[in-house]
C-alpha cells in the first residue's frame, strides 16, 4: 500500500510527529519534561539560541550582548522589528518581565530557576536594552535557555501555580503557534506567519500521541506519521531499506542512569522519602556500581547503538567529557563487590543481603530490558530487585518525593554544561515542604558544590574545563547515580513526504530533541503536486493515539531539571 503524504492536495501541508512521553505542563515556567520543553521551544524563543550547523551561540530574542570589564553587568540589545505572534512587537519589556519574574516569584523558578539564582537585578531602560546585573561573574550568560514570554499577556496571570496556558492560539514569538491540545490523543500548532525569521516552509505541526515506541515505529512504516525518534535498536534495524523512509543515527547528547537514593533530604536537612538506609553509606552505592557491566548492558540493551557510561557530559560535547582513569573506575568486578558489602556490615542472610525497589517507565524498552539484565547482577552480589514498572506521572511523582531505592532516569545535554552540573548541588534540593526542588539524585557535596561555583565564575576556558571535569569525578567517586550509557539518538523520517530536515549540529546531530528549534523549523516538505490524498493520521496512528496516555522524544521522567537539560 502507498504511504500517504503529509496533507491532502489542496489542504495544508502537516507534519505529524509521534511521541510517547506524557506532557506535564504547557506552561514554560513550570513544564519539566522533555516533550514539554520541546513544545515550549517552538513557542517562545530565548535570549540567546544555538546555530544548527554547530551549535554556537547565535541571535534569539538578543541580537547584540556585551560584558561590563569586571564581567557583573550584562547589556543585551533586542532590536526593533521582532513581533509576538498577535503583532505586538516584542521589546526589552518582556525579557526584564519574565526574568523579574523568576526573581520574585518562587513558582516561576520551578522549571529554570537555576538560570536566575546568581541575578542581583534585571532592568529594560528602554524598549531595545536589557540590563542583567548577577552577584558574581556567571560565565553561562549566553547560554540562558529560559523561554521568554510576553508582558502584555502574562502580566494578567494571578495564580501561576494553576495556569495552564491554554488560551488558544498561545501567544509566543517561536516559529509556531500552539492551537489545539488534547491530552492522550494530539498537541498541534499552526506556522507563525509573523516569525522574525521567516515563516516555516509548511502549514502544520501535530505531535501525535501513541502508547509505546512499536506503534510509533508502525504508523512511521504505514506512512501514518512523518517523524519518530528514540527508537529501540531493533525497531531502527528493522527499517532499513524500508521505502520512503530514511533512518538518522546521531551522537546523542542525553545519557541514561541509574538513580541510587543516597539518603534523600530537603535544603533544610530534613530526611524526604523512603530510600533504604543502607544507601546512605558510599561504599554501598560504590558497590552497587562495581555489580553493573557496562559493556554488556551497552551491547545487550542498546545492540551497540551506545557508548558507556562515565561522566555526566555525554562524548558529544568533547571537550567537557570526562572520563575515569584507573584508579577511579568501578571496573565490573561482582568479587569485589562482594566484599565491599561484606566490609560495609551487610552479610548474607540465606543467600541475600537486601531488597531494593528499583522503578523504571512502563513500555519502555530500555527500562524493562535493563531491569531484567540488572535483578540478574545484583543477585550475584546478594542483592534482591524489586522491579516496578510505571507511568511518566508516577515515575516523576516518585523520584521527585524519593519513594525509591533505585530508579531509571535520563537526561538530555546542554552545549554549556552548567545545567546538568546544578542538578546536583545542595541548593537545588526541595524546600522545607517537598516541594520546589530541581534536584536529580538528591546529591548534596560540599566539595562539589565548591567547584561548581568556581566553573560558573571562571571565564578562562581551559581553567573551566578542568574544574568541570573535577565535578564529574567527585560525583562518580560519590555515586549518587550510575551513568549507565550515552545512547545514540535513532531517528526516522518519511523522505516521501519531507524532503529534508536540518540536524544539529550539521555532521552527525538530530533532527529531533534539539538545542532549539531547527530540525522542525527548517524541514522541507516533498513537492505539493506529488502529494496525493491522506486522511488526517491514518486509522492507525488516530486509534493509537486514542488509547495512549503517553508520549514520546526521550526516555522517562521528570524534567525536573529543566530546559536546558531536558529530563526524559
Amino acid at each position: 500500500m502507498l504511504a500517504t503524504p503529509p496533507a491532502t492536495a489542496a489542504g495544508p501541508v502537516i507534519l505529524k510527529v509521534a511521541i510517547v512521553q506524557q506532557i506535564d505542563s504547557l506552561n514554560p515556567f513550570l513544564a519539566v519534561f522533555q516533550s514539554s520543553t520541546e513544545i515550549g521551544r517552538l513557542m517562545y524563543d530565548s535570549l540567546t539560541a544555538y546555530a544548527a550547523d554547530d551549535q554556537r551561540v547565535t541571535e534569539g530574542i538578543a541580537n547584540r550582548w556585551e560584558p561590563s570589564a569586571d564581567k557583573l553587568t550584562w547589556t543585551f540589545t533586542v532590536p526593533d522589528g521582532k513581533k509576538w505572534s498577535d503583532g505586538q512587537p516584542i521589546t526589552a519589556q518582556d525579557v526584564a518581565f519574565t526574568y523579574n519574574l523568576m526573581l520574585t516569584n518562587e513558582v516561576a523558578r520551578t522549571a529554570n530557576g537555576g538560570f536566575v539564582a546568581n541575578f542581583s537585578s534585571v532592568t529594560a531602560p528602554d524598549d531595545r536594552t536589557v540590563v542583567i546585573r548577577t552577584k558574581a561573574p556567571q560565565v553561562t550568560m549566553l547560554a540562558l535557555d529560559i523561554p521568554v514570554v510576553p508582558k502584555h499577556v502574562w502580566e494578567k496571570v494571578t495564580d501561576l501555580k494553576n495556569y495552564a496556558n491554554d488560551q488558544m492560539p498561545v501567544v509566543g514569538s517561536g516559529p509556531f503557534v500552539l492551537t489545539e491540545h488534547v491530552p492522550g490523543q494530539f498537541i498541534k500548532l499552526k506556522a507563525n506567519k509573523n516569525y522574525w525569521r521567516g515563516a516555516p516552509k509548511y502549514d502544520e505541526l501535530h505531535f501525535v500521541y501513541f502508547q509505546n515506541s512499536d506503534a510509533a515505529v508502525q504508523a512511521l512504516a504505514k506512512g501514518e506519521v512523518d517523524l519518530v525518534n528514540r527508537m529501540a535498536p531493533a525497531q531502527f534495524d528493522s527499517l532499513a531499506g524500508k521505502d520512503g523512509v530514511t533512518r538518522n543515527k546521531a551522537q546523542g547528547r542525553r545519557f541514561t542512569e541509574l538513580l541510587i537514593n543516597p539518603g534523600a533530604q530537603t535544603r533544610t536537612g530534613e530526611p524526604i522519602g523512603n530510600g533504604n538506609p543502607a544507601l546512605k553509606d558510599v561504599r554501598v552505592r560504590r558497590a552497587i556500581a562495581q555489580a553493573v557491566d557496562l559493556d554488556a548492558l551497552v551491547q545487550r540493551v542498546s545492540l551497540g547503538y551506545a557508548e558507556k557510561g562515565s561522566g555526566l557530559v555525554p562524548p558529544v560535547f568533547g571537550k567537557w567529557h570526562w572520563e575515569p582513569d584507573a584508579q577511579q573506575l568501578h571496573r565490573f568486578d561482582p568479587a569485589a563487590a562482594n566484599a565491599a558489602l561484606d566490609a560495609a556490615g551487610y552479610p548474607r542472610k540465606d543467600g541475600t543481603r537486601f531488597t531494593l525497589r528499583l522503578i523504571g517507565r512502563a513500555g519502555r524498552a530500555y527500562d524493562e530490558q535493563a531491569s531484567e539484565y540488572l535483578k540478574r547482577s545484583m543477585s550475584d552480589v546478594g542483592i534482591v530487585l524489586d522491579v516496578q514498572l510505571v507511568s511518566d506521572n508516577q515515575l516523576n511523582e516518585m523520584t521527585t518525593v524519593a519513594t525509591y531505592d533505585l530508579a531509571f532516569s535520563g537526561w538530555a545535554t546542554n552545549v554549556d554544561p552548567d545545567f546538568i552540573l546544578g542538578l546536583h548541588t545542595c541548593a537545588q534540593r526541595p524546600g522545607p515542604d517537598g516541594k520546589g526542588g530541581t534536584t536529580d539524585a538528591y546529591f548534596c557535596d560540599e566539595t562539589y558544590d565548591q567547584l561548581y561555583a568556581r566553573q560558573l565564575s571562571e571565564f578562562d576556558e581551559a581553567k573551566r574545563v578542568e574544574i568541570v571535569k573535577q565535578m564529574q569525578a567527585r560525583f562518580y567517586d560519590q555515586v549518587p547515580a550510575v551513568v549507565l550509557a550515552y545512547e545514540n539518538a535513532l531517528e526516522g523520517y518519511r523522505s516521501d513526504h519531507f524532503a529534508h530536515f536540518t540536524t544539529q549540529p550539521a555532521q552527525g546531530g538530530v533532527i529531533m530533541a534539539q538545542n532549539g528549534v531547527w530540525g522542525y523549523y527548517l524541514a522541507e516538505p516533498a513537492a505539493r503536486a506529488e502529494q496525493p490524498s491522506r486522511g488526517w493520521y491514518g486509522l492507525g496512528a488516530f486509534a493509537a493515539a486514542l488509547g495512549s496516555m503517553v508520549v514520546a522524544i526521550v526516555v522517562a521522567t521528570r524534567r525536573r531539571k529543566a530546559t536546558a537539560g531536558e529530563r526524559e
